[in-house]
């Protein structure tokens, strides 16, 4: 069987660095940091009090206002920039709409709402009997409504579901809506992921894990993946979008083609519920597994989007795992976490790093790991984390790496086309 050549034709991005693709890559490409205080609730009380959030987001500029009263804010993020790569891909009512779907991803999903209504219920639960719930309250929570609110508002007919695996989520999302194409099951496919964990549960509920910085005096200088001092990943909010289509169809169109996606790799750590394997050996498996379906080898690869979330174990598992696939080729090419500027954004991670990889080969630029200050003896001085500014490169092929709760792993490699 001849498989479809997947390419990508739209982008939209809604970050803690901005609220269009320009403006994060710009963020990016600057280094950038998207922490501050948090401004969504009163974390005085709590023992982290800053985040990446989304900065000046209205969802009435493209929602009115009785509809974005029925929706989550992840939801929200999810329309947002579905409907910004629909637009930069030139989707328009031509296209067979039966042959056009939407997977998408979020590792929480409506977590706000969740937290309202409960507080809601705790507090006037008693005096209403019986309590009168919201009756958004469940299509405003579950996951998988945000695929259905973006095929609804554009009539796309084709496949349509989430995809949760943690903080792999929205990279699983693409790696399904690759192979709906590759498989002539759909000819578009919009794909990415969204996360508004954001609040009192979010917050409270990773920093109970000791998943977080505690960095309260410097927000903006908390995320330091692979620096002596790290102390715990920054959680972050946002939302990616790609419109994922095959090439016969692009073409067909004279769609703009940013890059191909070569290939893709799936693993489990098979170790513990949160901690990486100290080895790396799922993180080894999962590019390895990529490599292979893409056909390459490791001397093809020019630069690799880690996870790199800033937590003690999980930088030092990823990098194990480069030098012991790479060998000397680990040598000759670029790794950076852009999580160090957007903080973590959980299930949407995988799409905002896909979408840096992307800009990267457009580009010719290697978006930098920022906040380093000291060197950890634990990594190999010799292999380049792109510290504290971005790098001119030529780059034909970068793999974004993602790794979830669970023991989840999924890369992704793209090439320019």
């Amino acid at each position: 069987m001849e498989y479809k050549k997947v390419v990508i034709t739209g982008l939209g991005a809604l970050t803690p660095l901005g609220n269009t693709v320009e403006e994060y890559w710009d963020g990016l490409k600057n280094g950038k940091s998207g922490a501050d205080k948090i401004k969504l609730f009163d974390a005085s009380n709590f023992k982290v009090q800053f985040a990446c959030e989304v900065k000046d987001f209205d969802p009435l500029n493209f929602l009115d206002r009785k509809e974005a009263r029925k929706l989550d804010r992840f939801v929200q993020f999810a329309i947002c920039t579905a409907d910004q790569a629909i637009a930069d891909a030139n989707i328009d009512d031509s296209v067979n709409k039966d042959r056009v779907g939407v997977v998408w991803a979020s590792g929480i999903g409506g977590m706000i709402s969740l937290e309202n209504q409960i507080l809601d219920f705790a507090e006037r639960g008693n005096d209403q009997v019986p309590f009168k719930f919201n009756p958004f309250f469940i299509p405003k929570m579950i996951i998988d409504i945000s695929s259905g609110h973006i095929s609804i508002r554009h009539g796309y007919k084709g496949p349509n579901y989430c995809v949760v695996s943690a903080c792999a989520s929205a990279t699983n999302a693409v790696i399904d809506a690759v192979n709906l194409i590759k498989l002539d099951k759909a000819d578009i496919i919009i794909t990415g992921g969204s996360e508004a964990a954001v609040c009192r549960t979010g917050i409270g509920g990773f920093g109970s894990m000791r998943a977080l910085s505690t960095r309260n005096d410097s927000p903006q200088t908390a995320s330091r993946p692979f620096d002596l001092d790290r102390d715990g990943f920054v959680l972050g909010e946002g939302s990616g979008a790609m419109v994922l289509e095959s090439e016969e169809s692009a073409l067909k169109r004279g769609a703009k083609i940013y890059a191909e996606v070569l290939g893709y790799g799936l693993s489990a750590d098979a170790h513990h519920i949160t901690a990486p394997h100290p080895d790396g050996l799922g993180a080894q498996i999962v590019m390895k597994n990529a490599l292979n379906d893409a056909k390459i080898q490791t001397k093809d690869v020019n630069y690799i989007n880690v996870h790199g979330t800033s937590t003690p174990m999980g930088d030092i598992s990823e990098v194990k795992a480069i030098k012991e696939l790479f060998r000397e080729d680990a040598y000759n090419l670029n790794i950076s976490s852009t999580k160090s500027m957007t903080g973590h954004l959980l299930g949407a991670a995988g799409a905002i790093e896909s979408i840096a990889c992307i800009k990267a080969i457009e580009h010719g630029i290697v978006p930098p790991t920022i906040n380093h200050f000291t060197d950890d003896p634990e990594f190999d001085s010799n292999i380049n984390f792109t510290f504290n500014k971005a790098q001119s490169k030529s780059i034909d092929i970068a793999i974004n790496n993602t790794f979830g709760f669970g023991g989840h792993n999924a890369s992704v490699i793209f090439k320019k086309y």
